[in-house]
């Protein structure tokens, strides 16, 4: 896809886990487009801003917003902050995910089931619970939640992980039949095997089994971070202004 999508200049996006992977270059996208970008990283501070400086070369407006989104008060400050700095906010992406370990179930204790979902299921439902006032006020708003394939044969070494997105989508149906009658418009995106560093920074994962998991994909090679940030541009742009409550699959034929 192709698209100028000029109405996204100005539009007021936040994007969690946007320091590197697929949510930089959401955010770099957006940015490039003259939107007002919310950047939010983890830890990585100087990962995130140089995706802010490549968003304020493009011509875009950005913002570094820090925190850890397992802690609950984090989560709730950052759209706090977010409105604060922008006046408002017009599209949330929540991105920020992460897999911890790739463990058999029967490895898996408490603390590793509680912290996917945590990350993955209720952070973004307070930034979701948050965003829709000032949406419903301005009957406008666009929601984008990336999910993973992986839901469709939820893996032995990743039903937490898998769990916690199932569960995302859930929550996203949910606000996307509440929000249509205020032209919020919520769906979610199931991304395939993307090329990021998550997966090589995931314990007991590895180049090999990432090199392994590759043949599987019927077009031959792993998706791009952009190969999803233009999908969720697509969502946000006016293309997207009869489409809410539906999933999209980017994941090479899967």
């Amino acid at each position: 896809m192709n698209f100028e999508y000029n109405e996204i200049k100005g539009k007021r996006v936040l994007v969690t886990g946007a320091s590197s992977g697929i949510g930089a270059a959401i955010a770099r996208q957006f940015g490039a487009r003259g939107a007002r970008v919310g950047i939010h990283y983890g830890k990585n501070h100087i990962a995130a801003l140089a995706v802010l400086r490549m968003i304020r070369k493009s011509g875009g407006e950005g913002k570094l917003f820090g925190g850890d989104l397992r802690i609950e008060k984090v989560a709730q400050n950052l759209m706090r902050d977010f409105v604060r700095a922008f006046g408002g906010i017009d599209v949330l992406v929540n991105n920020a995910g992460a897999l911890y370990t790739y463990r058999h179930f029967s490895q898996l204790d408490g603390k590793m089931f509680d912290d996917m979902f945590v990350l993955h299921s209720k952070a973004p439902f307070l930034l979701m619970q948050a965003a829709f006032v000032p949406m419903q006020k301005q009957r406008f708003g666009r929601i984008i939640n990336i999910s993973t394939n992986a839901i469709t044969y939820a893996g032995s070494h990743t039903l937490n992980y898998c769990a916690s997105k199932a569960a995302l989508e859930a929550i996203s149906a949910g606000f996307a039949r509440e929000g249509a009658k205020d032209n919020i418009l919520v769906n979610v995106v199931r991304c395939g095997l993307i090329d990021t560093p998550m997966h090589r920074k995931t314990q007991e994962y590895g180049e090999t089994r990432f090199q392994e998991r590759i043949k599987m994909i019927p077009l031959g090679h792993a998706g791009s971070p952009d190969d999803i940030a233009q999908m969720v541009l697509f969502l946000a742009s006016a293309c997207g202004d009869f489409i809410t409550n539906e999933i999209f699959t980017i994941a090479g034929g899967e």
